[in-house]
């Protein structure tokens, strides 16, 4: 126990000294940050959480208040209960605001910047415009690691808030909780004489109904090698995470002999049967692709490979890249925003945020189609999330370089 004590009594200390650390690194960075960085970032901050601000709240209101009104006069939601459910959509639509803020505020900085011969002073200064946009690609770096974050830590959770009260209030059922009709095959890999693998089933699992624990009206078909070895059918059956085993209830076993023939049938009242989670799990995820966090996706998409789905399991990968491939999108818009901004033009509020829109529009229409093209298996997972990405990237620094040509 000393020894645990002497550990906490040191936690503070060495928290201190990292806490110090931290700041410092900070100042020093800051203190070698240019005159014309620290200018441009003065110019991008402010606007930039102005536009959170705005963005965030315009997509709450547009996408959730018809919505949820709807429901409360149509299908009697209590209004606490809305109001939880817009809390929880806010994070959502902060995340989006994030990229789409790097786009308006680099758009309205570097317009100005451009319209008030700003740029043409730093050029003639042997500032180059790859260099003045450097400030734009810093804040885009640092907002791409927070929407990250954000998407892991905060969105997919209260997503699933938000959806849990609907059903719990309104009974609206979960797109991928499967409550019926549960099918999950398990396989196993077996090892040939030359050295080859085959994939072979080894327990095929059926259940008429879940609840989110019991499974109801059970069929499991199990094989020894290549042979059947039993079937048995039970009324009920629950996961027992205490010892890591099935509990079923109220049913019985049908033996099956070597020449697959029917050989006795054993009824019990409560039997443990050492099956697979996984069916248990496939079957209780009961979260979408926008309600999980890599992690949980990654596994999801390990139980779906598992079951034979291929058409949700090319599904998965594709939205796993795209959450991925997301936050960078922030680093897109920025270098898109600042090569548009620096043309030698007069740009205004209005015209950046119409231009915002326009972007932003055929950015998601690029990523609606190689999204699409991925699921169907014309781009890999990989290709498919990121090349709307690459696409944005090279507009930008094509223009730039034409801009400095």
């Amino acid at each position: 126990m000393e020894r645990y004590g002497y550990r906490y009594r040191l936690f503070p200390s060495i928290a201190t000294k990292l806490c110090k650390s931290f700041v410092n690194t900070i100042r020093s960075l800051f203190g070698g940050i240019s005159l014309m960085d620290r200018y441009i970032a003065t110019q991008l901050i402010p606007p930039y959480i102005l536009s959170v601000g705005l963005f965030t709240s315009m997509g709450v209101a547009i996408a959730n208040l018809s919505d949820l009104s709807n429901k409360v006069l149509e299908y009697d939601l209590p209004i606490v209960d809305a109001l939880k459910i817009l809390l929880y959509r806010v994070p959502e639509f902060f995340s989006y605001a994030l990229p789409i803020s790097v786009l308006l505020t680099t758009l309205m900085t570097y317009g100005r910047l451009s319209s008030e011969s700003e740029l043409i002073a730093l050029r003639s200064c042997g500032i180059s415009l790859w260099r003045a946009t450097i400030p734009a690609v810093m804040l885009s770096l640092i907002v791409t690691g927070l929407t990250f974050i954000f998407n892991e830590c905060v969105v997919p959770e209260t997503n699933y808030r938000a959806t849990g009260i609907l059903v719990k209030v309104l009974h609206e059922e979960r797109h991928f909780w499967q409550n019926k009709d549960i099918f999950y095959p398990n396989y196993e890999q077996i090892k040939l004489p030359n050295g080859q693998t085959l994939r072979q089933l080894k327990s095929l699992f059926y259940a008429e109904k879940f609840d989110g624990q019991k499974m109801q009206s059970l069929t499991i078909i199990n094989w020894l090698g290549e042979r059947l070895n039993e079937i048995v059918v039970s009324d009920t059956a629950q996961w027992n995470s205490d010892q890591n085993i099935w509990d079923f209830f109220d049913g019985t076993v049908y033996l099956i002999d070597g020449n697959a023939a029917y050989k006795e049938a054993v009824t019990f009242k409560h039997q443990q049967f050492p099956l697979p989670k996984e069916a248990f799990e496939f079957a209780s995820q009961g979260r979408s692709p926008y309600e999980m966090n890599l992690f949980q996706a990654v596994q999801y998409k390990n139980l779906l490979q598992e079951s034979g789905d291929t058409k949700n399991v090319r599904f998965f990968e594709v939205r796993i890249q795209q959450k991925i491939a997301f936050p960078f999108i922030c680093l897109v818009f920025g270098v898109m925003g600042a090569a548009i901004g620096a043309k030698p033009q007069q740009m205004s509020r209005g015209t950046s945020l119409g231009l915002t829109v326009g972007i932003v529009f055929a950015y998601y229409m690029v990523n609606f189609f190689t999204g699409s093209f991925g699921m169907i298996g014309l781009l890999s997972p990989s290709m498919a999330a990121w090349l709307p990405n690459f696409f944005g990237v090279g507009i930008g620094g094509w223009i730039l370089k034409k801009l400095e040509g």
